[in-house]
């Protein structure tokens, strides 16, 4: 669009410059007709115009100002493209970086939540407690499963952000 927006100024200014065109006819005259006229058989006829729209200077000034109007707005909007295409990839990354931070603590608070489920069975085959707490401690112990999980599958849908912010080729 932005080369069209060059060449549209290109052809604009061209209307300040005059117009040549040349033409040519050619033929042959009648045997019928030769006793009418003395010329030769044959006539040709070759002309060169030159045409020069002496009126139109404001037209074509305004003209040329559209063009060069309409290529502006298009490097304006190529500019905004690019400005919105960086910062989706800059978005996109600094998710990818939060979501990994994020299932980092989510592992570290899983490998503590079986820690604690580990030392609950313990104490309970040792005789210091009920299976209650071992049971509660399962419960936080899956519960801190899952949100590894979820945590997982945000990182992996982050990165596939990124990817999309890069141009990976993908429509949604």
């Amino acid at each position: 669009m932005l080369i069209a927006a060059n060449a549209n100024i290109g052809v604009a200014k061209a209307a300040y410059f005059p117009q040549i065109s040349l033409t040519g006819t050619g033929g042959v005259e009648s045997a019928a007709l030769s006793a009418l006229f003395t010329t030769p058989a044959g006539l040709w006829v070759v002309g060169a115009g030159l045409t020069q729209s002496i009126f139109n200077a404001g037209r074509t000034r305004s003209r040329v100002a559209l063009s060069k109007a309409q290529q502006e707005e298009a490097v304006l909007a190529y500019q905004q493209t690019i400005q919105q295409s960086l910062r989706e990839v800059s978005d996109a990354l600094i998710g990818y970086r939060k979501g990994r931070e994020f299932r980092e603590q989510q592992v570290l608070l899983n490998r503590a939540a079986t820690d604690a489920r580990r030392l609950a069975d313990i104490r309970y085959r040792g005789g210091a407690t009920s299976y209650l707490e071992v049971l509660d401690s399962d419960t936080r112990m899956f519960s801190a499963e899952i949100a590894v999980t979820q945590a997982e599958l945000n990182e992996l849908m982050s990165l596939v952000q990124v990817y999309r912010a890069l141009g990976g080729g993908w429509q949604p």
